[in-house]
């Protein structure tokens, strides 16, 4: 069954339900809670969010800073048929932004100094199946996908916790856009339609928010476009092929945002299966992608200069299972994978020499329901 498909008898068993109106405030405590598997100690810590689809909830997260073991806060209501996934907390961390995809509505949440959430009024209708949420570094734009429109929207956030719709692009019927991301340095936006095995650029006026294609887009890669993800100095990009169970690897043209496939692309996986997200350490030495076939993350060293790939010796790593995200933690420190069958998430540290992942003691950390997007703030 294609993705496409896949996604839609999914999304069907759902029902396409609004976010039930909520009388009082949702507040999320920055208390841990009992079905954790630690309790929130008194050592500092931030704080992250991970959407939970089958709940239709968001779930508050602490992350220690010492150890990065993850103990699960209080999260919202359970309201059934929204199916949120997509989520981006914007620069400022005063708002965090989900996308449902099963009610094809846009949830605001206002975020406390403590963390806690407070939901900031209706959910807002959007297009069809938003999936995968991104904001511009500069903080004054939030794009999104949409699965199910072929499209992807561009909202401008000049109000904060106030998007007002900038304009929605079509992609072609039947690509299904999937992932997306926002290159860090350059606003150029890439795209993986999954029904298509194309990614598609755009550069991203940041004064008006409006698109235009990039040079040569749309761009070649391997079969089952997933995962994605572009290097902080903005030079590399590199997508998972799920089909083919490989990855592969593009230099960014600095000034157009045109891709060009790297010498020795694409990259196999070895033994590992069914490669779901990519991740990219903050000082882009490492490259690690989750692989949900195999319930494992594979390792590499990214070459300076060429953004060619290596293996680390002792890749892959072990997972819970049916690993879907994967998300480097922003200090360089840890690493967590969000696994959809074990409804919980692996954290790693590593070795900021040689990429090598440990499990954090404790791990898996349980999030009580099977994880749809996951982001840190810091």
């Amino acid at each position: 069954m294609s993705f496409r498909r896949a996604a839609r008898a999914a999304f069907a068993a759902r029902s396409r339900a609004y976010w039930m109106a909520v009388g009082c405030t949702l507040v999320l405590a920055g208390l841990s809670a009992s079905c954790g598997n630690s309790s929130h100690s008194s050592s500092a810590s931030h704080n992250a969010y991970v959407s939970l689809p089958v709940k239709g909830s968001v779930a508050l997260l602490h992350v220690n800073d010492s150890t990065g073991v993850m103990s699960l806060g209080q999260q919202t209501p359970q309201v059934l048929g929204l199916s949120p996934k997509g989520i981006a907390l914007d620069p400022s961390k005063k708002f965090l932004y989900v996308g449902n995809s099963a009610a094809n509505t846009l949830s605001i949440f206002n975020v406390a100094s403590d963390g806690t959430l407070v939901l900031t009024g209706d959910a807002i209708p959007i297009a069809a199946g938003p999936l995968t949420l991104a904001i511009d570094a500069s903080g004054k734009y939030l794009l999104m996908t949409n699965t199910f429109d072929d499209s992807f929207s561009v909202y401008s956030l000049s109000t904060p916790g106030a998007p007002a719709l900038v304009a929605t692009t079509p992609l072609g019927s039947r690509t299904a856009p999937t992932e997306m991301t926002i290159s860090p340095s350059s606003n150029f936006v890439y795209i993986t339609l999954s029904g298509a095995d194309l990614i598609v650029a755009y550069s991203l006026d940041s004064a008006t928010g409006a698109v235009t294609p990039v040079p040569g887009s749309p761009f070649s890669a391997g079969r089952g476009l997933s995962g994605m993800a572009v290097d902080t100095g903005s030079k590399y990009l590199y997508v998972a092929n799920n089909s083919d169970a490989t990855v592969s690897a593009f230099s960014i043209n600095s000034g157009t945002g045109a891709l060009t496939q790297i010498s020795g692309s694409p990259y196999g996986l070895g033994t590992a299966t069914a490669p779901r997200a990519i991740a990219i350490d903050p000082s882009t030495a490492f490259l690690y992608v989750a692989n949900q076939g195999t319930n494992n993350v594979a390792a590499f060293a990214i070459t300076s200069g060429t953004g060619q790939l290596t293996t680390i010796t002792g890749s892959p790593y072990s997972t819970g299972t049916g690993p879907v995200l994967i998300v480097a933690e922003p200090t360089g420190k840890y690493l967590y994978t969000g696994n959809q069958t074990s409804s919980n998430i692996t954290g790693f540290s590593y070795d900021s020499t040689t990429g090598k992942l440990t499990t954090i003691t404790g791990s898996p950390f349980t999030t009580g329901s099977a994880p749809g997007g996951l982001t840190i703030a810091h």
